[in-house]
């Protein structure tokens, strides 16, 4: 069994309100859960208007589809036109760790 995270830290655009902080980060949320059916979640910073930290878990067998994945889910967080990408941490956990 292997589980991979991400953490994305995201510097939103054009946002004065947490409101409008939701109305951005909502929709990545729901995005990435959709299509890869991962765990996903905002996991910092919810008091910050322009800043978000998304965090990203999946659990699997095999580490070539867990990689391939999570990868998929960086390239949508970074084809975002309304957020930068300010970085991106990811992690694999196996059974020996």
């Amino acid at each position: 069994m292997y589980v991979g995270t991400l953490s994305f830290d995201l510097l939103l655009g054009d946002v004065r309100s947490l409101k409008e902080k939701r109305s951005v980060v909502r929709p990545i949320v729901a995005e990435l859960h959709r299509k890869f059916a991962v765990s996903v979640a905002e996991v910092s910073g919810q008091n910050l208007h322009r800043r978000a930290q998304i965090g990203v878990a999946m659990v699997s067998g095999d580490t070539g589809h867990l990689s391939d994945v999570l990868d998929r889910c960086e390239r949508l967080v970074a084809a975002r036109p309304e957020v930068e990408l300010l970085s991106v941490r990811r992690r694999l956990h196996g059974d020996d760790d």
